[in-house]
């Protein structure tokens, strides 16, 4: 019959993609879990609060309509949801695939087993499958694996978790989607089913055989697949265990395999009482404690305690006496298998000889170990006992007391295992790649001593006292020939004839009295050594390390292995040396990875890279974490050496009285720092030890790992330093997976928040917007220096700037320079969604805004009567200013520190690296002469779209401070009604608020009203530039009519003075030119230049 996993073999190769596709599902699963954004677990109540609104599970599908209506009602909830949607659907879509993929598997699944029933794989049916052994074992495993990531899911991303995001997928992108999209059955699958994995939570009724149930599948395969778990050893275990008392062991994984299949049929756990005492005497007669995948543990005492005969079978199991048995046996065990280990393990045991003549004995030693650490583990693990059942929490103390479990021995023994198992195999390999080499030395050895014995009987070759005899020169003719003959691919044959030889050379020195010469004995003897060398090198078969594999799994301790890491960490402090033993047991857990990729192998899925990838790496980081212990404490013994250096250790003088020499050897000190950098290099030492390990497909080096170790050890505690110390007025968001700073082996450490900033950057940044808030200070641009209003102290200056860098460097300053830049990001967003609700929404300022405008036009002319129109209009709109100016206010504000932080890099960058900036500087001139000449002659070249070029070199440019703040575009814009108008209505309002000072310029006139010049002109200046420069045309035109109309009706009125409102616009457009590097004929256009050069002389 045509194998059934041959590639043209379409039915295996079928259920082969589906099982392979199963385990990609889950490693899929099991990585998402681990980025699962914390809004959808809507915890903390400030969660709650803001995205309540608009996170919805499956109550939302009950009227759509309705919740929308309701968000489309409140603006404010229209821009949290967009925000949200931005942040969150890459990853939202990521689980949404995981989702639809674990659908896709169980329809998959019933349609292969459709197409079985109907014929379609030509003399295939589901019972010939059966019979096959891949076939059984597939089919088996494809229900087991459904039921596996069912479990999975529920037990990593909670029901309400799931529902959120689906219904997020489905308002954000499933809506719009095609029709055939299967969102309606995912959501039935998938919809919550009550269970929680919170320790103490209760179980939910009927879980989880109801969710198995929700997509049917077919009786009799069910049944059958059942049927064939009870009866046979599908993966031939038992050979390996060939002790009856490791039975359960050896069929550990297909009682894990029953355990969830069961839930598929629920009655044989409710009712079938034969089935399960059965099921219970083949499986579980000694252990009641599994692991179902990866290490996924399940005590069956709590999971069968609803099912009536499930429960019944197991009490014999759970049987208190039994419970002593099987503990006290395992003691004794351990305590056994604990000597034999360390007997082995002793330097210079372990030869090719001993191992060769002991293969048995070695492997009863391994399956023993195995067997026990297994035993052991799963039934002392915490996580497989629920602390609040009393009948659980007696058998494990039953346990813990029976056994004498002591973790540390039981690590102990792990190690010592592994190290083991490790030289075995390492050993066998070696052999079996001589082994052919080994045996035809050994034949022409054992062949040419034949011969030269044939020559001493021929009488031709001298040897003392030896007779001519030509029958036994014959017969060793005859034998050398024989021993030649031999063949090693026909071992078994050899293996028998070779026995015959070595009989035959026992006789012949026993009938022809050839004991009494030693030297012919000696010959013989050599030659019979070297035909039982023969014979054991032949005996060395691959078997032995395949059943080493298979003893060795270690699949199940994935996760409580985690358990044993302080006990690790512990060992390593005290012997570094420690580490070479613990690579083994790395190297034994990896072993677990062939677990979930021997079908994706098999199939040659292109899956197989991800999922390695991610085992392997979830083992690495395992790794990681275990020996981060020798970078910790390197730096605690640093940490002591730093203080012993600065506060005991007396500076030796250039000079030094002899009798005072004494004093300062302090001898004891030294000694300690000297004991204190041995154990550092000791530490190193340690690590390194380990070698290059493959750790399933990723290499893991030492020296890397040392290095990482201590860089990450290094940001721990320079982040928390910064944490603890940059604390005042105790008082778009990236993910950690988007973040290309972020590492998973080198993480910036999190800390919980002391105010409203996530890290010291934030509280940084908001300390120095607090000290120098326009309300409270007064910014001189002359001097780069704020004043108190009040008190006109000088609050800070840009020497600030040059101790924040000398402190964090340019990329801590640079860092606040990003920050800053965000934050007006959000408030002119702020600014924009506050325009829109309070001015263009209130009718009496668009009614004043009309007749302004009509008043004003056309804005070349000159309005009559223009003290009353101005201000007619101004306290119209009088109540809308205050949240206006505090917005601009603080753009401005920003606008400046950004100015001055700027400053401060490129004047660093010009001093410190003057090539790169020259090199910078001129790389951007040359830049933007390219794409001016491009859009005079498009035929010019210039950057495409997908070209980062642009975007690098921007970058590079605001770390230099070789750019201009004010001259950013910060957000997109639409068109806005009277944008113009409200912007100088704005300004001309704040002009009675302030006055002209000869020296300072413009001042605040009330401190108890305050309003800052610089930043009002920066804030003003940043919002125009967000828009179209038609608006600033008509701004700049408004503000030329009012100086007009104003110096019109001054002249007309025969005032002496120039008004002030007149001075401060004047000084704004003077300003406005200033900063924004245009001609002067720009404001010249509106204001005759005769104005502009002489309002100063009469001031």
């Amino acid at each position: 019959m045509l194998d059934f996993l041959a590639e043209n073999n379409l039915c295996g190769q079928a259920i082969l993609r589906i099982v392979s596709c199963g385990n990609a599902i889950i490693a899929e699963v099991l990585r998402l879990s681990e980025f699962i954004p914390a809004v959808f677990l809507l915890k903390d109540r400030a969660d709650q609060q803001r995205y309540g609104d608009i996170i919805f599970d499956f109550s939302y599908f009950k009227g759509p309509e309705f919740w929308e209506s309701k968000l489309e009602a409140k603006p404010e909830l229209q821009d949290l949801d967009e925000e949200f949607r931005e942040n969150n659907i890459e990853i939202v879509t990521r689980f949404y695939l995981a989702f639809q993929s674990v659908h896709k598997y169980i329809v998959d699944l019933n349609r292969y087993l459709d197409d079985l029933n109907e014929g379609v794989y030509i003399q295939q049916t589901l019972e010939t499958v059966l019979l096959n052994e891949d076939g059984k074992q597939l089919l088996c495993e494809a229900l087991y694996l459904y039921g596996v990531m069912l479990l999975v899911i529920d037990q990593k991303i909670e029901g309400e978790v799931r529902e959120r995001m689906l219904v997020s997928y489905y308002r954000y992108s499933a809506a719009r989607s095609s029709a055939d999209s299967n969102m309606d059955d995912i959501c039935k699958l998938l919809r919550s089913t009550g269970y929680s994995s919170q320790p103490g939570a209760k179980r939910p009724p009927n879980y989880p055989e109801s969710y198995f149930q929700r997509v049917p599948i077919n009786e009799t395969f069910i049944s059958m697949v059942i049927g064939r778990l009870r009866s046979d050893d599908i993966y031939n275990q038992v050979s390996a265990y060939p002790l009856p008392e490791h039975r359960s062991t050896a069929l550990a994984n297909q009682a894990a395999m029953l355990y969830v299949i069961l839930y598929f049929q629920p009655s044989i756990l409710h009712t079938h009482q034969a089935k399960m005492r059965e099921i219970v005497d083949k499986y579980f007669p000694d252990n009641w404690v599994i692991s179902v995948y990866m290490g996924i543990t399940v005590n069956l005492a709590d999971a069968w305690e609803p099912y009536k005969a499930a429960k019944t079978a197991l009490n014999n199991t759970l049987d208190l006496s039994n419970v002593k048995e099987q503990a006290s046996r395992y003691a004794s065990v351990s305590e056994r298998v604990r000597a034999q280990v360390q007997q082995f393990l002793k330097e210079g045991y372990l030869r090719e000889e001993v191992l060769l003549d002991n293969i048995p004995r070695l492997l009863n030693c391994l399956r023993d170990c195995n067997v026990t650490i297994r035993w052991l583990m799963l039934h002392t693990a915490d996580s497989a006992c629920d602390p609040n059942n009393k009948r659980l929490r007696q058998i494990k103390d039953q346990i813990l007391a029976d056994s004498r479990y002591n973790p540390k021995i039981l690590f102990q023994l792990l190690l010592d295992t592994a190290q083991f198992e490790f030289i075995l195999k390492e050993m066998f390999k070696q052999m079996l790649s001589e082994k052919q080499s080994k045996w035809e030395h050994y034949k022409k050895e054992g062949s040419e001593r034949v011969t030269e014995l044939a020559d001493v009987f021929s009488g031709v070759k001298p040897l003392t006292r030896v007779e001519k005899n030509e029958n036994l020169q014959a017969w060793f003719r005859e034998i050398s020939k024989q021993i030649l003959s031999l063949n090693y691919d026909d071992s078994t044959a050899a293996g028998r004839k070779t026995v015959q030889l070595i009989q035959a050379l026992e006789e012949v020195q026993e009938f022809h009295q050839l004991e009494s010469n030693l030297q012919v004995c000696q010959f013989l003897a050599d030659t019979r050594k070297f035909l039982h060398q023969m014979i054991r090198t032949i005996n060395i078969k691959e078997e032995v390390l395949i059943t080493m594999q298979i003893v060795g799994d270690l699949s199940f301790a994935w996760q409580l292995i985690d358990s044993f890491t302080s006990i690790m960490q512990e060992s390593i402090r005290v012997n570094p040396s420690m580490v070479t033993k613990l690579r083994a047991t790395f190297l034994k857990l990896a072993s677990a990875l062939d677990l979930p990729l021997l079908r994706i192998n098999q199939a040659n899925s292109p899956d197989l890279l991800s999922v390695s990838q991610y085992y392997s790496g979830e083992l690495v980081s395992y790794v990681r974490k275990v020996l981060q212990i020798i970078p910790e404490s390197m730096f605690t013994s640093l940490l002591k050496i730093i203080k012993l250096q600065t506060h005991d250790i007396i500076e030796v003088p250039t000079r030094l009285d002899k009798d005072k020499l004494r004093d300062y050897a302090q001898l004891g000190p030294r000694y300690e720092v000297a004991k204190l950098t041995h154990a550092i290099s000791i530490f190193t030492e340690g690590i390194l030890m380990m070698k290059t390990t493959l750790v399933g497909i990723i290499k893991v080096d030492p020296k890397q790992l040392l290095e990482d170790g201590i860089r990450k050890e290094l940001v721990k505690r320079v982040a928390f330093a910064l944490h603890r110390g940059l604390i005042f007025n105790p008082r778009a968001k990236i993910q950690d997976w988007q973040s290309m700073y972020q590492s998973t082996h080198i993480p910036i450490p999190k800390f919980a928040p002391v105010d409203e900033s996530i890290t010291f950057i934030g509280r940084l940044c908001r300390e120095i917007l607090r000290i120098t808030d326009p309300k409270m200070t007064c910014y001189i641009d002359q001097l780069n220096t704020w004043y108190d209003m009040k008190t006109h102290q000088e609050v800070t200056s840009s020497r600030l700037f040059s101790e924040i860098q000398t402190t964090l460097g340019t990329f801590g300053l640079n860092g606040l320079d990003r920050l800053l830049c965000f934050m007006i990001v959000k408030e002119l967003q702020n600014f924009l969604s506050m325009f829109q609700k309070i001015i263009l929404r209130e009718r009496t300022v668009q009614e004043t805004l009309k007749t302004l405008m009509s008043a004003v036009s056309p804005l070349k002319s000159i309005v009559a009567n223009s003290s009353k129109v101005y201000l007619s209009a101004i306290t119209k709109t009088q109540k809308i200013w205050s949240t206006y100016l505090e917005a601009i206010m603080k753009v401005g504000q920003m606008q400046i520190l950004r100015q001055q932080i700027a400053n401060e890099l490129n004047s660093s960058c010009r001093f410190d690296s003057r090539h790169l900036a020259a090199a910078l500087d001129n790389l951007n001139k040359a830049l933007l002469a390219d794409i001016e000449a491009h859009y005079r002659d498009p035929s010019l070249p210039y950057p495409k779209e997908d070209n980062t070029l642009l975007y690098e070199i921007t970058a590079y440019l605001e770390a230099a401070g070789i750019h201009n703040p004010l001259n950013k575009i910060y957000i997109t814009t639409k068109r806005l009604p009277y944008f113009p108008i409200i912007n100088f209505l704005f300004l001309i309002a704040q002009l009675p608020k302030l006055q002209y000072n000869k020296n300072l310029g413009m001042v605040c006139r009330k401190p108890a009203d305050p309003v800052d010049w610089p930043p009002l002109v920066l804030g003003l200046l940043t919002l125009l530039k967000q828009f179209h420069s038609r608006y600033t045309e008509q701004f700049l035109a408004l503000i030329g009519q009012f100086i007009r109309s104003t110096m019109e009706q001054c002249t007309s009125q025969k005032m002496p003075e120039m008004p002030a409102d007149a001075v401060g616009a004047l000084l704004f457009l003077e300003d406005y030119v200033r900063y924004t590097k245009l001609p002067r004929r720009v404001a010249e256009a509106h204001v005759p230049n005769f104005i502009f050069d002489e309002f100063r002389t009469v001031l």
